[in-house]
């Protein structure tokens, strides 16, 4: 495979197949992608502005979850019961007006157990100090317990090294960082970037901005009707313009998990990189960006039951070498005169400035926190759970289930006959149960469903059946 990624004129000339090359490959490695062009596709629901006149399709019942439950009546995640799990939550003991707190809103940020609310508390009273350099004993605690949270991540992602994770912000940062510095320095007038329709918009928007300045163009793979990506769709859009693609892991809006191994795939066959949104998977899945083979790999903090003000780019090690400083400042540089700057190696040169250093220390606890339950054990777990909900929710009058993907993760994306979001949200607001009413940032999936927004509650490993149940009879209260 060709390393070099700023590919211009015919791609033989650089050892990559051409077009008839390409689709033999294609349809040797996949051949699901070999089904014809679908010219006829028709939107879930009506035009944008009228309500959908038929019932979303459903997955295929589900039969009640099975589960080991433990002498509460709870059950077991893994090896774990789930009373001790939501015991370690103290903010699921909240009272909100007077009802239990249920908290459903985890694709928009998880909550945080003890043992990482713990740790960060640890840091400030015992280690806190900025990293590196320092001459004393607290700099080397606090450089300690940040560069271990770094060998964490990288072990919980499979990264091939801690050398390959650099500490950002969030997703947003981290997806800026990818598009600022790795792709801008790629991209001439005509230059191509691939999308798909399920993105949010922090995955949308810094490909806009560096296409503006660059005279890019963005292309976007299709949807099918129940929301799943069309992989055929998707291989055509790649040709010797191509220069990168960005896609969702699962998508936020509507929980499809897209298949992004045959996503990669396909655009490495083309000699063309490409960066997974994991925002919304690293919580519900087990993730391996080295068997994915992604270049990139993105994910915040706080959607993986740590802090808010963390994030993770993950890099493989040629691509960080290429890609220039995002910001400039302390820490990021080797030597520096009023004439020129020597960068540190990566991931060194992508943080400029004091970091987040708390934070990275709080996500390496939650890292330790899921690990110990075990991601397979959680992804078993919560798939249960959402099988369950969904065929609840199908059975509640005037509910239409948006995004009905074979494949999905933790959300339930819906809208209900007769009652604007605002009214479905405050009503179940009003019973305690904490849900997401609107866009999701991401309109552009929602419009082409003929849509301005969904309620979304969305699932995680502390929640229960019983809270479905409620959130269920909620509904109804509302729907009679």
């Amino acid at each position: 495979m060709v390393a070099n990624r700023n590919l211009t004129g015919d791609p033989e000339a650089f050892g990559l197949p051409s077009e008839q090359e390409l689709a033999l490959q294609i349809a040797r490695h996949f051949p699901e992608l070999s089904a014809p062009r679908n010219t006829a596709y028709k939107p879930l629901v009506a035009p944008l502005g009228s309500f959908p006149t038929t019932k979303a399709p459903l997955a295929a019942a589900a039969p009640e979850p099975s589960f080991v439950k433990s002498r509460s009546g709870l059950p077991y995640v893994g090896q774990v019961p789930l009373e001790k799990i939501r015991a370690d939550f103290p903010i699921l003991s909240e009272q909100v007006d007077g009802r239990q707190l249920i908290w459903l809103d985890n694709a928009a940020t998880t909550q945080r157990p003890q043992q990482v609310i713990e740790r960060i508390t640890r840091y400030y009273e015992h280690e806190n100090s900025n990293v590196h350099r320092g001459a004393h004993t607290l700099a080397a605690r606090s450089t300690d317990a940040y560069e271990s949270a770094r060998e964490k991540v990288a072990r919980f992602i499979g990264a091939q090294g801690k050398d390959n994770i650099v500490f950002v912000r969030g997703t947003t940062e981290g997806l800026n960082l990818v598009a600022h510095s790795y792709v801008r320095p790629l991209l001439q007038p005509g230059d191509e970037i691939i999308l798909t329709q399920l993105e949010h918009h922090a995955n949308i928007v810094p490909w806009q901005i560096i296409a503006e300045e660059t005279g890019a163009l963005l292309r976007v793979a299709p949807v099918d009707e129940t929301g799943q990506i069309i992989l055929s769709e998707y291989a055509r859009l790649f040709n010797r313009k191509t220069r990168f693609a960005s896609v969702t892991h699962v998508s936020n809006a509507l929980g499809t998990v897209t298949p992004v191994h045959e996503m990669i795939g396909i655009a490495h066959a083309r000699g063309v990189r490409i960066c997974i949104d994991g925002a919304q998977s690293v919580s519900h899945m087990p993730v391996n960006v080295t068997a994915l083979d992604a270049d990139f790999f993105v994910f915040s903090g706080h959607k993986v039951f740590g802090p808010t003000g963390i994030g993770v780019v993950y890099g493989k090690a040629d691509v960080l070498e290429m890609a220039r400083p995002y910001q400039g400042g302390g820490n990021m540089i080797a030597d520096v005169t009023f004439e020129r700057t020597q960068y540190q190696k990566a991931p060194a040169k992508f943080e400029a400035g004091t970091g987040s250093i708390a934070d990275a220390v709080g996500l390496g606890a939650a890292i330790d926190y899921v690990s110990a339950i075990g991601m397979d054990n959680i992804a078993r777990y919560e798939h249960a759970l959402l099988e369950y909900a969904t065929r609840e929710l199908g059975r509640v009058s005037g509910i239409w289930l948006i995004g009905t993907a074979r494949h999905k993760a933790s959300v339930l994306s819906f809208v209900m006959e007769g009652h604007t979001l605002e009214e479905v949200g405050r009503h179940l607001a009003n019973a305690g149960i904490a849900v997401r009413a609107g866009h999701h940032c991401a309109q552009p999936i929602l419009r082409h469903f003929g849509l301005e927004g969904t309620v979304r509650p969305s699932l995680a490993f502390y929640n229960t059946v019983e809270e479905i149940d409620c959130l269920i009879r909620t509904l109804r209260s509302l729907a009679r």
